[in-house]
């Protein structure tokens, strides 16, 4: 499956301390942990590996973003946003069935398999969902699985009233994963083309409330 869209864009302040979801999720085959500098080794290998998998979709996928001070640099910002209430960034690890073969990047927790974030859009009280997953580790729903997981954790934050997942409208992939958990298909607006493979048609799938049937008992 080609990489969904992990689209950064900035978020504003919470107002005094803010409420933070779990650091560790279960997510199925996955654990989802929250990132940290440890990690930044791992995050380079697979963006290196999976340059060609990820160029098409991701603005960011580019050599500098294989080179581990720049990961070091991202992780230290995923702190920032963590302790600020305003995006929470986590490592997918496949616990079992993994990749192998040079390519392959190990976790003490099994197999690095991609990393998920939450971003918080206050102004409309809703939280955006990105992800990306490495070549080697695709279809085998790992990124659904992540979603699954993290659509009730996004739900429960204080002043969320939605959870997103945005994609173009050429990411087949990426529309598969909100499509399968229940989401709907709330608007398909033009915007500007951020990446190669984008058509300028930006899919906005949402979920409400506690979240579609579909996403029940996921933790």
């Amino acid at each position: 499956m080609p990489a969904a869209a992990e689209r950064p864009f900035p978020s504003a302040p919470l107002p005094g301390q803010p409420a933070s979801p779990p650091e560790r999720v279960a997510a199925g085959p996955l654990v989802l942990r929250r990132v940290h500098a440890d990690d930044a080794g791992a995050i380079a290998a697979a963006v290196r590996a999976s340059l060609d998998h990820l160029r098409p979709w991701m603005p960011w996928a580019t050599p500098d973003a294989a080179d581990l001070r720049s990961q070091l640099v991202r992780v230290a910002e995923a702190d920032e946003l963590w302790e600020s209430g305003t995006g929470f960034i986590y490592v997918m690890v496949a616990r079992e069935n993994g990749a192998s073969g040079p390519c392959a990047v190990r976790d003490p927790d099994g197999q690095f398999a991609g990393t998920i974030g939450l971003h918080r859009r206050l102004a409309d009280a809703a939280v955006e969902i990105g992800y990306w997953t490495v070549a080697a580790m695709t279809r085998r729903g790992y990124a659904t699985a992540a979603a699954q997981a993290l659509t009730p954790v996004a739900l429960a934050l204080p002043g969320t009233r939605r959870v997103e997942i945005h994609c173009d409208e050429a990411n087949t992939a990426s529309a598969g994963v909100p499509r399968k958990l229940g989401y709907r298909l709330d608007r398909v607006e033009a915007h500007e083309r951020e990446a190669p493979g984008e058509q300028g048609r930006r899919m906005i799938w949402v979920a409400d409330g506690p979240g579609p049937a579909a996403l029940g008992g996921t933790r």
